[in-house]
């Protein structure tokens, strides 16, 4: 028998394609955080700073790894992803050579690694990428967040 016209047909499955989150803790508590990775459904956060040490309640590596972990949610870190201390702030101001600088340091065969490891991490459902700024575009997550694209184009990005 076959259904009248507009009556659903079996089960529907939704299929999603994997997503990428890039967001900065800038500006944001802990709790706003996990509130956030939460409702984008976030399986893993991978931390992108080369040190993962904040002066910001909750933020540094032990302690955000435990919050994540209360809340469901994975955590990595990949320092081979990080921006150098001394060009961040060149970075923020839209220097061109900071921002080459950090695509230089992106194909060294330790990041190419990472990369490959946050494509992976993308079959298991919705990664975010975290760094302090909050925005993307002032952040060189935003180049991680291109150099894993290349890699798996079929990605999402969302930028918060």
């Amino acid at each position: 028998m076959v259904p009248p016209a507009g009556a659903p047909c079996g089960n529907i499955v939704e299929v999603r394609r994997p997503t990428l989150i890039s967001l900065g803790y800038e500006g944001r508590s802990v709790g706003e955080l996990v509130d956030e990775l939460s409702n984008q459904s976030v399986s893993i956060l991978v931390d992108v700073r080369l040190t993962p040490l904040s002066r910001k309640a909750g933020m540094s590596k032990r302690k955000l790894a435990a919050v994540l972990g209360e809340a469901g949610i994975g955590y990595v870190h990949l320092p081979a992803l990080g921006n150098p201390k001394d060009n961040r702030e060149p970075f923020r101001s839209g220097d061109p050579a900071s921002r080459e600088r950090v695509r230089v340091l992106l194909h060294d065969q330790v990041a190419l690694q990472a990369i490959d490891h946050i494509a992976e991490l993308l079959g298991g459902g919705a990664v975010a990428v975290l760094c302090f700024e909050r925005s993307h575009e002032h952040c060189h997550r935003q180049l991680v967040a291109e150099a894993v694209l290349e890699t798996k184009p079929s990605v999402e990005l969302v930028a918060i």
